[in-house]
């Protein structure tokens, strides 16, 4: 499995619904849970494909009326490695520290 060269709020999103989720997901459900467009959506599924951190399948059910869905889902190191990203990513989003609170004075004529 190779790292992610770059972490951007739409892969945490993809991430955080295939880590959330207890079966693999056929793209448009991601795409639905992650509240992001196809054309977001199915790059970072290939990309993450490619880098090891998913693996994707072929539905097999022939009686389902419609196209055929491709389930997605985190292999082992995967899970390991989005749980991790969604975790650092939290954590930058936040202050590293309180704001201050700002002092004004009332200025009266």
């Amino acid at each position: 499995m190779e790292p992610l060269s770059r972490v951007t709020a739409a892969t945490i999103d993809v991430l955080r619904v295939l880590a959330q989720s207890q079966d693999p997901c056929w793209g448009l459900l991601v795409i639905k849970s992650s509240n992001r467009p196809a054309g977001t959506v199915y790059p970072i599924l290939e990309r993450l494909e490619s880098l090891g951190w998913v693996t994707s399948s072929w539905d097999s059910d022939d009686s389902r009326s419609g196209p055929r869905r491709r389930y997605y889902e985190l292999t082992e190191d995967g899970g390991a490695a989005a749980s991790a990203a969604i975790e650092e990513f939290a954590r930058r989003a936040r202050p590293a520290r309180p704001a201050r609170a700002v002092v004004t004075r009332e200025v009266t004529a």
